[in-house]
């Protein structure tokens, strides 16, 4: 725990217009932080990094820059603030840094998965799922999908390329072009996504598409199916994008932290960009397991600021397997025998 200047209450100027602040304002960390203020400790509510603190009502919480409005009470300076820190990552002098953490390849990997799987069986974590494209060419996707049939995944987030290539794979067999089974290219393959874009425009939705019948397997059909909500975010590379896609980014960020705030534990899979983001929206408690093949993925994760994420290094699709496998054992063990009773 750090301590700076503490019993002396913090120095609050309101904001004298929209989005904007005094240049003395205290940047939040995704610590846990409290703020001295009428002569008590007040825990700061909604904690995020690189947001602002603002207090109203004797009730302090982080606000991103954009959501300040005029006469928004605002804590500048790091008077009467203190950081609490959820984990083991912190400097020895209590400071939050980013570039403050480490990554090893050789981890094993599969007590990590097999923990994994003992906190969702049985303790019942709530399991939000961060998703990139290679979850399906890897052939992830079958396995992420027996999860969330099976009710592990509370919510998915990822963009509209991973929601385009699972449609695309369970409609047409291929995944850009290659073709699932052989992982040989197909004739005209290469259009193969566009037309799975299609077959979503002519119903309108993912839901609609699945629910006329024409989609009826894949992450997407079994979000549909057991009513897990996704959430995927827009970017300029996107080809359509599918009508569910979210093309504003700010609305797209507070869908995603609508769903990160829900979370126990953050899984990333594949996905730097996604990754990153979310581990900008969580709070340092909030444990985050990051999967890549490429280590200097997983390591950037950390370096951004999210010093909790625990780092894989492997292939995505065997992650999956294996974390399917040891949930598969325990759900065919008796309960005492699971919790190691």
């Amino acid at each position: 725990m750090m301590d700076v200047n503490t019993q002396k209450s913090v120095i609050l100027k309101a904001s004298e217009k929209d989005k904007n602040v005094p240049d003395d304002f205290y940047s939040t960390t995704n610590y846990t932080t409290k703020i001295f203020y009428g002569n008590k400790w007040l825990t700061v509510h909604n904690q995020r990094m690189d947001a602002l603190i603002v207090v109203d009502n004797g009730i302090a919480s982080c606000k991103k820059l954009r959501e300040i409005k005029k006469g928004d009470m605002v804590v500048c300076g790091d008077t009467g603030v203190k950081l609490v820190m959820d984990n083991e990552e912190a400097d020895s002098d209590g400071s939050f840094n980013f570039m403050n953490n480490c990554v090893s390849s050789e981890r094993r990997n599969e007590l990590l998965i097999k923990e994994l799987a003992g906190e969702l069986f049985n303790e019942d974590k709530r399991l939000t799922v961060v998703a990139g494209p290679v979850v399906v060419h890897t052939g992830g996707d079958y396995y992420l999908s027996q999860l969330i049939r099976r009710g592990y995944i509370s919510s998915i987030l990822a963009g509209n390329a991973v929601a385009v290539h699972d449609i695309e794979k369970n409609l047409f067999g291929t995944s850009l072009g290659i073709c699932a089974k052989s992982g040989k290219v197909t004739h005209n393959g290469y259009r193969n996504h566009m037309r799975a874009i299609n077959q979503v425009m002519r119903y309108g939705s993912i839901k609609k598409t699945a629910e006329a019948g024409v989609l009826r397997s894949g992450i997407m059909y079994e979000c549909v199916k057991h009513n897990v909500p996704f959430v995927l975010a827009g970017s300029l590379r996107d080809d359509g994008p599918l009508p569910d896609t979210i093309t504003d980014m700010i609305e797209a960020q507070n869908a995603y932290n609508d769903q990160l705030r829900k979370a126990d534990i953050v899984l990333i899979l594949g996905t730097m960009l996604h990754g990153i983001a979310s581990g900008n929206m969580l709070p340092a408690k909030i444990k985050m397991i990051c999967v890549d093949i490429n280590s200097a993925v997983v390591t950037k994760l950390s370096d951004r600021g999210s010093g909790q994420a625990l780092g894989i290094v492997t292939d995505v699709g065997l992650f999956l397997n294996l974390l399917d496998n040891e949930l598969c054992k325990l759900e065919n063990m008796p309960k005492f025998a699971a919790q190691g009773i």
